[in-house]
């Protein structure tokens, strides 16, 4: 039996920093949004630690707390807030309608998507094989049970520099593993990765295999191919750490919204508007460049004004034709 579609004016789709900013102001601006969380309630920043760079707390703060006070305060000015995995959205009828994995029906006038990236992987087979067994693509979820230890982190951009810096709480050895003789991480991050003793970096250098043990199933060491001499080597290690940045959680969208050659969705310059009327997108779901918090949730601000006036125009265009 088909459920009864649950009907709102607008729906966020996604949590974290863009999807909690659009809810409050769409909820402020009286239009009572449904806000459908997804699988990662809070996004990315529930798996990260300290948060030094978010505006308006002098001391570093606790990523999954942040997202608790921004869920409260979304709920706290009227936002309905629902636990379901969207699968389908048919975006150009009207009302916009989404399926969700509980049988449930939602539509919606307008919708804000805020879907946000996930983590990137390398593809290995032995990557797969040993994921959740010393393998893993979040430090701060998985470092403490590295104490004493030492363990591998692929990747030269920021979240590999941050990832590497924080295994050193936990591991004796932290070694930095990069494709190219320089780092991409902001300078700030590597002057501090450089002047830490616990962290080596082994430069133009790629992972050919992760190898381990099978009973019990852990992480013994890696296999690295020189890029530049095709050399291989294998170095001791108890963990290893992807951290080559993430891809955006666009899949449901293929097909009905335009999207960049890596995935991202394509907004109109300086608006969050995508080109389907009444569809809009803010956060890493279509921030390629920069990937912030802070910049999220401008950009939930942004979409939050864009719905209202799309929606206050099509209400007088509606009253017009009567």
């Amino acid at each position: 039996m088909t459920k009864k579609p649950h009907h709102s004016k607008v729906i966020v789709l996604g949590s974290g920093p863009a999807g909690y900013t659009a809810a409050i102001y769409a909820a402020r601006a009286m239009l009572a949004p449904t806000l459908i969380q997804g699988s990662q309630p809070g996004g990315q920043l529930t798996i990260t630690t300290d948060v030094e760079n978010y505006p308006g707390f002098a001391e570093p703060i606790q990523g999954p707390w942040l997202m608790e006070q921004m869920q409260a305060q979304a709920e706290h000015v009227g936002t309905h807030i629902v636990m379901d995995q969207i699968n389908k959205v048919e975006l150009r009828g009207r009302p916009i309608r989404l399926e969700g994995d509980s049988g449930d029906t939602y539509t919606c006038d307008a919708l804000i998507i805020c879907t946000g990236a996930q983590a990137r992987w390398l593809g290995l087979a032995s990557e797969a094989h040993f994921q959740g067994h010393g393998v893993s693509a979040c430090a701060t979820c998985d470092g403490f049970f590295y104490k004493g230890k030492n363990v591998v982190v692929i990747g030269g951009g920021n979240t590999a520099v941050e990832e590497a810096l924080f295994l050193t709480n936990f591991a004796s050895k932290v070694t930095l593993v990069h494709r190219r003789d320089f780092l991409r991480a902001e300078k700030i991050l590597q002057e501090r990765l450089f002047k830490n003793p616990k962290i080596e970096i082994i430069w133009d250098s790629a992972v050919e295999e992760i190898v381990g043990t099978l009973a019990p199933k852990s992480v013994t060491g890696v296999v690295l191919k020189n890029v530049k001499t095709g050399a291989t080597s294998k170095i001791p290690a108890d963990g290893f750490f992807v951290a080559i940045g993430h891809a955006p959680a666009t899949e449901l969208f293929k097909g009905q919204l335009d999207m960049t050659p890596s995935g991202y969705l394509i907004t109109a310059p300086d608006s969050t508007a995508t080109a389907i009327q009444g569809v809009f997108a803010a956060g890493d779901v279509k921030d390629e460049v920069f990937r912030q918090a802070v910049t999220a949730a401008g950009m939930g601000c942004m979409a939050a004004l864009e719905a209202e006036r799309y929606l206050a125009k099509v209400e007088a265009q509606a009253d017009a034709a009567e």
